[in-house]
């Protein structure tokens, strides 16, 4: 795999709730460490993803904010 994103997150896939249009799919990427994503049904079902899968989180953003209260 070779993407242009500088940040790609290797993890494996813990849940995968589906929706009527989007899935949200939460990864572990080291223990007690979680990645949410929200993603198209139909990109979910083309990766074929489930539960216990290894999959790569790829962040691509010209921006991180960090907020504090």
């Amino acid at each position: 795999m070779q993407v242009s994103a500088r940040n790609s997150l290797k993890g494996t896939v813990k849940s995968v709730v589906s929706g009527a249009v989007n899935t949200e799919v939460t990864l572990e990427i080291a223990p007690g460490v979680e990645v949410t994503s929200i993603i198209t049904k139909s990109s979910a079902d083309k990766l074929q993803l489930a539960e216990g899968k290894e999959v790569y989180a790829v962040i691509k953003s010209s921006d991180v904010i960090l907020a504090i209260d």
